[in-house]
């Protein structure tokens, strides 16, 4: 493995980059709108699918016809807009250096959305075994648009690569499955893996507003193509903690007074809360099979919307195809903020600038693999593992993911509120109580926001210990540089005084209190003392011991609760402290759970959420313990 210092890098190959970089690097010296319109054509066509449905397809094609040009293509429910053969999309491709190097560029509307017709089903499922001869899913139509331009798009090289961010990042990593011969290289960035895990359920809970807001405004049904979008929906205020409190109140009155019927997914998840055959058949990580295309799948660690899919999806083709080209890419970012920011900070906290994390991905991990691959041109040394190492800010290379090198330790819960690497010595039953109310549950944020903020996985966490219903353990000031790296398991001892309970576990860096401002600073932030979330997940309680079998708690029994954790790579520095947190309520990020247990929470009356006293256990016989990776 190999750590880069950024800043090391010559400042020759730097300024070359900036160079061949639109967009933000170069916004006064190049128009990339301008290029476009003078290098590039322009074609709409409507491509037929096996079934007899057509896919609407924009087209770009380079004016100089000089040599033969690899297609990049991105498939979207999201719209290819602008929509008319004059109007040009700005940037093509991944980033500005693309359109410059001279790619065939193709965008597609899935079918069911805005110009294509058929059907639009929410997380297709999959074929399973081989596709009948009018047999259609994501995969199929991916298979059939590229049989269509390898045969109607003149002056190619016959490689096709594939990237797309969030759902279109589903739509490339679906496509690998059963790939045509032609699809030689594919991106899946901030996929969706599965909607139980990535967006709307974490463990089984409920992230509320994310859901409620997509879903308000997102795949509706629409009877005939159109460019039109829907209209956004009005909140009435910019609280959502009140909003989703007090004015929806229990989950069974978001489709009565808000929905009427009208948001057909929001009634499918309702009637789905467990991980039943409903969600197993949304899954695409079973489907990654002998996946023959090279694959980078690029994901944030701070990404609030899909964290899950790209490490389970760069897992599931790394245990199921062991001979693929298969990389992995993680930097400092929100959801798809390698192409929408540089990347330099998230809220308060500061990554670094020379170069910024999004530049230099762009410049040295994205590029060059599809170059390579496509038109064979650079080299193909990228590491099956390029991590951006929050803490020291720097990029490093590993050979696998999680790394080689690691060293299993328990962080342990005391009741004095230490976090320890050795066990707590109490001899007696210890443990620590809160009172949690439904009624008054602990925010997500100190902002005010109607959803999901981008910034909460990095927000500084005082605010929530300052309650007396979030329990916090802290390691003293460490004499020497931790770091974390993989996955991490909460393992929990734990007591309810009711039948039912979520369980929030949040793994934090605490800075010295004399900790200097970062230069960005947005809101002239202290951050000395700056409680930084490193790492958070929630646990529906009900499936602590199947997903698809929820059961109640025994009241007042000692029970297990294991949560995992998804994956860090995070240097707590000397001086700082490690410190996690727990808590029952997390709102609105996350709906309530009434602590009564009742079949569906989605049918809850506002009778069944009642106060629960919750415990802790934290002795020798009784130990409650974070499992992290120690990186040697």
């Amino acid at each position: 493995m190999n750590r880069l210092q950024i800043p090391m890098w010559s400042l020759g190959l730097w300024l070359i980059f900036l160079q061949t970089l639109p967009g933000r690097a170069q916004l006064q010296t190049f128009n990339a709108a301008q290029f476009i319109e003078e290098n590039y054509g322009k074609q709409e066509q409507l491509i037929p699918m096996r079934d007899g449905m057509r896919l609407f397809t924009s087209i770009y094609t380079p004016k100089d016809q000089s040599q033969k040009r690899p297609f990049m293509f991105n498939r979207t429910p999201y719209s290819v807009a602008p929509y008319g053969k004059e109007q040009f999309k700005t940037p093509l491709g991944p980033s500005g250096q693309f359109a410059r190097e001279k790619f065939i560029f193709v965008y597609q509307d899935v079918r069911g959305c805005w110009r294509s017709e058929g059907e639009f089903v929410n997380m297709r499922p999959q074929l399973t075994g081989k596709p009948g001869k009018k047999q259609i899913d994501e995969s199929t139509d991916t298979y059939d648009t590229i049989a269509w331009l390898l045969k109607n798009i003149p002056n190619h090289n016959g490689k096709v690569g594939m990237w797309g961010i969030s759902y279109p990042g589903f739509y490339t990593a679906a496509g690998l499955v059963n790939a045509h011969p032609a699809l030689v290289a594919a991106s899946p960035q901030a996929p969706i893996a599965d909607w139980f895990w990535d967006d709307f359920f974490h463990h089984g809970a409920f992230f509320l507003p994310h859901a409620f807001n997509f879903f308000s405004n997102f795949g509706h049904p629409r009877p005939q193509p159109t460019t039109e979008a829907r209209p956004r929906f009005e909140h009435g205020t910019p609280d959502g903690y009140d909003f989703f409190l007090n004015k929806i109140g229990p989950l069974k009155n978001a489709d009565a007074k808000y929905f009427k019927g009208d948001v057909a997914f929001w009634n499918e998840m309702a009637a789905h809360p467990n991980y039943d055959a409903f969600w197993q058949a949304r899954s695409l990580p079973p489907h990654l099979k002998n996946i023959k295309p090279a694959v980078m799948t690029v994901g944030g660690w701070f990404d609030a919307e899909d964290l899950y899919g790209p490490l389970k999806i760069y897992r599931a083709i790394e245990e199921s195809s062991p001979g693929a080209s298969n990389v992995l890419v993680m930097g400092p970012w929100q959801h798809g903020g390698w192409a929408r920011t540089d990347g330099s900070s998230l809220g308060n906290v500061f990554f670094g600038n020379s170069p910024a994390p999004s530049d230099f991905c762009q410049a040295f991990i994205e590029f060059p693999f599809f170059n390579y691959h496509l038109k064979g041109q650079g080299a193909a040394d990228l590491p099956e593992a390029y991590m951006f190492e929050t803490g020291t800010n720097t990029w490093r290379k590993f050979d696998k993911w999680p790394p080689r090198n690691l060293e299993p330790q328990r962080l342990y819960f005391n009741t004095n509120g230490a976090l320890t690497f050795t066990p707590p010595m109490s001899s007696v039953e210890a443990f620590d109580e809160f009172l949690s109310d439904p009624e008054n549950p602990v925010p997500f944020t100190e902002a005010t926001a109607i959803g999901m903020t981008v910034e909460y996985m990095t927000d500084d966490q005082r605010f929530a210990a300052r309650r007396p219903d979030v329990i916090e353990y802290q390691t003293e000031p460490l004499a020497q540089d931790l770091t974390l790296a993989g996955s991490m398991m909460a393992h929990l001892k734990v007591s309810v005084t009711g039948t039912d309970a979520d369980w929030v576990v949040k793994l934090i860096d605490v800075y010295p209190d004399h900790h200097p401002e970062f230069p960005h600073n947005p809101g002239n932030v202290k951050m000395g003392g700056y409680q930084q979330m490193v790492r958070s997940e929630v646990l529906r309680g009900r499936f602590r011991n199947s997903y698809e079998k929820p059961e109640p708690f025994t009241p007042n029994q000692i029970t297990d609760v294991h949560l995992t954790l998804l994956d860090v790579l995070h240097t707590f520095k000397r001086g700082h402290r490690v410190m996690v947190q727990v808590q029952s309520t997390w709102f609105p990020l996350v709906d309530r759970n009434p602590q009564k247990y009742v079949d569906n929470i989605f049918q809850a009356e506002a009778s069944d959420f009642l106060k629960a006293a919750h415990r802790i256990y934290a002795s020798p016989e009784q130990s409650s313990y974070v499992q992290v990776n120690v990186l040697r």
